[in-house]
């Protein structure tokens, strides 16, 4: 297999899809406006309850322009929420290039589109294990999955991608949203990607200190073996 190097890119990328998933939700009812004010015509793709909040917030401006991930992936979610964003089109979305002919290809065979900014915060696994009556499966089940694989997809992809995992950056987005005629520069994309991977270092560490801090007696009796 050829390994691809990339040899040309944008300095301005222009935020006309968005990949939204939060469990912090604070910052929304103004960020979201914020970005339609910019470009009206900008496309979110969403899931559960974060497609749920943005409904609200964005009332009749939601027509024509929010879209549930399981429309779009043509994937139901799963029970429980178990399997919401991990799909081909989505990874694609957001791994490709622009100037990668092969890649151009594939979203179109897939009728796949590229996803220029992903706004996504994590399960509250640290918030979890701070109740004192926290059990092995409480944690357990507040281990994100989708989130920091999208977060870290993104980032990776910060030669077009913008990785926005901090709702204190919103209005700064917003700015440079308005600055760019509704484009992110490279500069700002960048900042965001290495925001964006100290994020999901942070999340994991956490999770892991907690896994490696508790007994094996303890995950035997949360389980009853």
């Amino acid at each position: 297999m050829t390994k691809n190097i990339v040899g040309k890119i944008d300095d301005n990328v222009k935020i006309n899809t968005i990949l939204l998933s939060v469990s912090d939700k604070s910052g929304l009812d103004t960020f979201l406006p914020g970005i339609l004010d910019i470009n009206p015509k900008v496309r979110i793709f969403s899931t559960g309850g974060t497609y749920s909040a943005i409904k609200k917030i964005l009332g009749d401006r939601a027509n024509g322009v929010l879209e549930q991930v399981s429309d779009y992936t043509g994937q139901p979610e799963t029970q429980g929420g178990l399997v919401k964003t991990l799909d081909f089109k989505i990874y694609l979305g957001l791994l490709t290039e622009t100037y990668n002919e092969s890649h151009q290809n594939d979203l179109e065979r897939t009728s796949s589109v590229a996803i220029d900014m992903v706004v996504v915060n994590l399960y509250p696994f640290k918030e979890t294990i701070s109740k004192p009556d926290v059990t092995c499966e409480n944690a357990r089940g507040n281990i994100d999955i989708g989130g920091p694989t999208m977060i870290r997809a993104s980032a990776k992809n910060f030669i077009r991608v913008a990785s926005v995992v901090d709702p204190s950056d919103y209005s700064d987005v917003l700015k440079d949203m308005k600055i760019g005629n509704g484009a992110l520069t490279l500069e700002k994309r960048f900042a965001l990607s290495v925001k964006a991977f100290e994020h999901t270092a942070i999340y994991d560490r956490t999770i892991a200190d907690y896994l490696g801090n508790i007994s094996f007696d303890k995950v035997k009796i949360c389980y009853k073996i």
